[in-house]
């Protein structure tokens, strides 16, 4: 049968699938509305299905704060291209409204949520997959309840978003240090809050770099006494260089060698443990304060090197960050 440009176009606005598909549906279908939006649906289905094993590192995050609850939701796909489309940007915005308007708490929550338009979330997702032909996932989905929540889409790219609570009103000082969650990718609020798993792995990285470190030291200060140069030393490529170009002999070659094996051997034995973990230690407070949100130093003030809790106490003594979220879809 034949299918009018108007048919077309009611079903193309009831779906926001492609010209061609709706026509393809509604031939099918011979007409039939709701049968032509089951053969688009099914579509939908078997495009997800064929590209489940595709990248999505593209997508679109929003935030929104309402009446004391705020979210944040991501929702991916596989290019900027489509990222960028008005249509999938608008159903990141519906999916984010009901699901700041149910409150929900998780994002199995929010995938069972049915829009305006009468279509579950997945269906919806899915629906818009089979029209672009990408994969699509959702993702991201992060929380935070109470007063005194500013949002924080960063230059409004839609890529990154950040939430910050504080303790009391402050809408600017909350702008601000939302700015400063997007720009210095805190771990955690303070040094409390660091889980003990990333305390744990931190320090005994830091302890091995130490090592590492002194057993360094003490080979280069032993390579300098002897009067060999460093940069030929520093590896069996830079010494066969040497050897090459006439700096160094075979013999002075397997001295080097001896040398670093030697006292590599006699500084590991001879470490002084109180030293080590005196110097990890170290090394543990300086990823604190540039990892713990109230310890950095705040990028957004008056170039006076505060850090974020006390520019916040410059601005009112009791100020203080109770919470902050934070999702990119940047690799970083």
């Amino acid at each position: 049968m034949a299918i009018s440009i108007d048919d077309i176009k009611k079903l193309r606005a009831m779906t926001g699938a492609g010209l061609a598909d709706v026509k393809k549906a509604l031939t099918e279908a011979e007409g039939d509305f709701d049968k032509a939006k089951e053969i688009l649906r099914e579509r939908g289905l078997a495009i997800a299905a064929k590209r489940s094993d595709r990248e999505t590192s593209n997508g679109c995050v929003l935030v929104k704060s309402v009446d004391g609850f705020a979210a944040m939701i991501a929702l991916k796909c596989e290019t900027d291209f489509v990222a960028n489309g008005a249509d999938f940007i608008a159903l990141t915005q519906s999916i984010l409204d009901a699901a700041v308007e149910n409150r929900c708490k998780s994002i199995e929550e929010v995938k069972e949520l049915t829009l305006a338009d009468g279509q579950k979330v997945q269906d919806a997702v899915t629906h818009r997959s089979g029209i672009t032909g990408e994969k699509m996932e959702l993702d991201g989905y992060l929380v935070l309840e109470g007063d005194n929540i500013e949002v924080y889409d960063h230059m409004g790219r839609h890529t990154l978003c950040t939430m910050v609570q504080t303790n009391k009103p402050a809408a600017e000082e909350g702008h601000k240090v939302a700015m400063q969650v997007a720009a210095m990718k805190p771990v955690a609020l303070d040094e409390k809050s660091v889980p003990q798993e990333v305390v744990d792995s931190e320090l005994k990285t830091a302890v091995e770099k130490t090592k590492l470190e002194q057993v360094q030291k003490a080979v280069e200060n032993a390579l300098r006494k002897a009067g060999f140069n460093l940069y030929i030393a520093e590896n069996e490529e830079h010494i066969a260089e040497g050897i090459a170009k006439g700096n160094i002999t075979e013999a002075q070659a397997e001295e080097i060698r001896k040398i670093k094996e030697d006292v590599a051997a006699q500084a590991t034995a001879n470490l002084k443990e109180q030293m080590i973990q005196n110097i990890a230690q170290g090394r543990l407070k300086k990823f604190f304060k540039e990892n713990c949100l109230v310890d950095q130093e705040f990028q957004f003030g008056d170039g006076d090197k505060a850090s974020v809790s006390e520019w916040l106490k410059k601005q009112d003594n009791e100020l203080k960050i109770v919470d902050f979220k934070r999702f990119t879809l940047a690799s970083e």
